[in-house]
């Protein structure tokens, strides 16, 4: 029978290589009852050494909070900007491309250099701010209500006009992924609107930084079976890129 400082020596080695544990794993690993293993993981979650979770425990805080567009836009910025750059290498000649909210989604408006005429309906202001001085771009602003802290719009009158389009396209910006319980953002009117923006869109592509894994926001937008790629940077642990590969994703990191 193995002592509580090296069950605790375990269940911290394994966060840090898989960056989560379940309690049915740990049981079985350590042949001890789950009673046991809950009481190891409160306790170290009272030391601040990781976070609890349904079925088991995560080493980073999975639940994201609602931040400013101006706040979010300086953190993992180099990452942003090659996966914006990876992402404007997607676009096709004469393309029609729908674009959401979010500052990873923005440094893809930064780096389009179009071929041919190209068509943008955007729910972000900033997107459409970015790209209306460009003569060969078109850009539709989809209305509604603002959301500030994102600078974008949301609510029924944006979800209404995407059914009169249909895309080749659509770049979405998330504020979590997890393997379980899949896209997330902190707002639920704006997972309503990206829902809807998977429906009129051929193709979806993700573009998120890694501190988005492992992570939940409040509004569920989707599973993976809804998306078809996710470019992020070389931060993503190897077991999630497998396990989204399994499913069917294709990612690309920059």
């Amino acid at each position: 029978m193995i002592t509580i400082a090296e069950r605790h020596q375990q269940i911290i080695n394994r966060l840090q290589q898989e960056g989560k544990v379940n309690v049915a794993d740990l049981c079985a690993d350590m042949d001890v009852s789950s009673v046991t293993i809950r009481k190891d993981l409160k306790l170290l979650e009272d030391k601040g050494l990781l976070f609890r979770t349904h079925g088991g425990a995560t080493l980073h805080n999975p639940y994201t909070i609602d931040r400013s567009v101006n706040e979010k836009e300086k953190i993992q910025s180099t990452e942003k900007m090659l996966i914006g750059t990876a992402a404007a290498k997607l676009l096709q000649p004469n393309d029609s491309i729908l674009i959401a909210s979010g500052t990873t989604v923005l440094a893809l408006a930064k780096s389009i250099q179009p071929k041919g005429q190209l068509t943008v309906i955007t729910s972000a202001l900033n997107v459409s701010q970015e790209l209306i001085q460009r003569p060969e771009i078109e850009v539709i602003q989809l209305g509604g209500l603002l959301r500030k802290s994102s600078s974008s719009v949301t609510g029924p009158y944006a979800e209404s006009i995407l059914t009169d389009f249909s895309f080749s396209k659509l770049f979405l910006g998330v504020d979590g992924i997890d393997l379980e319980f899949g896209l997330t953002t902190t707002n639920v009117m704006e997972a309503h609107l990206n829902r809807q923006m998977i429906k009129v869109s051929q193709k979806t592509i993700v573009l998120a930084d890694s501190t988005k894994f492992g992570r939940r926001g409040f509004g569920r937008i989707c599973g993976f079976e809804d998306i078809d790629q996710i470019i992020t940077d070389r931060g993503v642990p190897d077991y999630v890129v497998k396990a989204l590969e399994a499913m069917g994703t294709k990612v690309t990191i920059v």
